[in-house]
């Protein structure tokens, strides 16, 4: 399976490439007026922050932050209290930052791929991982905590 050989942070940098590019090459529309681009450091910094402190809690779970390796533990403090999936929310928020300084149309499309993406090769299956792994635990905080925000 491709999403198995390529991992989310090659898919987040694939699609910041494919962002620039199609800004540069087939911007459709500037959307954004450029006084108002400089908002995206905002989502792009707190995309950043996100992605660090969640990478801080796993390895202080010492648990995997390999989407197909065994999970050790059920990380549900922090970050992951607003989110089940805090990282995939960090580079969500990443990108939206991006297209926002770039302004124009097409890095939006990108977003929604990635987004559709991300669920379908990862998400679906580390959250089957998570609940097969951990059962009642899981189920409890999978109702508790949503999965975006």
């Amino acid at each position: 399976m491709m999403s198995q050989r390529i991992l989310p942070p090659t898919w987040l940098l694939i699609s910041i490439l494919l962002m620039i590019g199609l800004h540069l090459v087939l911007p459709l529309a500037t959307i954004i007026p450029p006084g108002l681009r400089l908002f995206g450091l905002l989502p792009l910094v707190l995309g950043i922050a996100l992605n660090l402190i969640a990478d801080w809690v796993l390895h202080q779970l010492q648990t995997t932050v390999k989407p197909f390796a065994e999970p050790a533990a059920l990380a549900t403090g922090s970050v992951f209290q607003i989110s089940r999936n805090p990282m995939y929310l960090g580079f969500l928020l990443i990108l939206i930052g991006l297209a926002l300084l770039l302004g124009s149309l097409t890095p939006f499309l990108v977003i929604l791929l990635f987004f559709f993406w991300i669920d379908r090769a990862f998400i679906r299956y580390e959250e089957q991982a998570m609940k097969d792994r951990f059962g009642p635990a899981w189920l409890q905080y999978q109702e508790k905590t949503r999965r975006w925000i």
